[in-house]
């Protein structure tokens, strides 16, 4: 049998959270007929501005040819715009387009309420705290090295 005391595993909460947030989040925006992963495209180009589809992807952490149908959905319901980089012609570069922005409005407040659900019961300090205590863990693995498993 495998063993592992998941209760008090960071990872275990932090995993199982953010897919109950994901599948809240996705609910939340079917009445709009937006998809979970489509609002990841929107938000992603709202933080960052235009893309690639490669780093799209990794931000995404889905693999390129997942990324490609939504996309190809997305550009064919006049959300998104695909160009070449002027650089590398190689690369498509994704932007929002204005048809997205009532899109975005929608998906913003379906994320305001899944906020307020998900922070029921907690005070501002509380919140706070949340936010600081993640955000920390977040700076650990990125500054963190990965160690390699060895056969010992």
């Amino acid at each position: 049998m495998l063993d592992y005391d998941f209760d008090e595993s960071i990872g275990y909460w932090l995993t199982v959270t953010t897919q109950r947030y994901h599948r809240a989040f996705n609910d939340a925006l079917v009445p709009y007929g937006i998809t979970f992963r489509q609002s990841q495209v929107l938000g992603w180009l709202a933080l960052e501005g235009e893309l690639s589809q490669a780093e799209l992807a990794g931000k995404m952490m889905i693999e390129p040819p997942t990324l490609v149908r939504i996309l190809d959905r997305m550009e064919r319901d006049g959300l998104i715009r695909r160009r070449p980089c002027p650089t590398d012609r190689r690369r498509k570069l994704i932007g929002a387009t204005a048809k997205s922005k009532p899109v975005w409005a929608k998906i913003v407040e379906c994320a305001k309420g899944i906020r307020a659900r998900a922070t029921d019961g907690l005070t501002d300090r509380q919140q706070a705290t949340l936010k600081k205590l993640l955000g920390r863990v977040h700076e650990n693995l990125l500054l963190t090295p990965p160690t390699e498993l060895s056969d010992r």
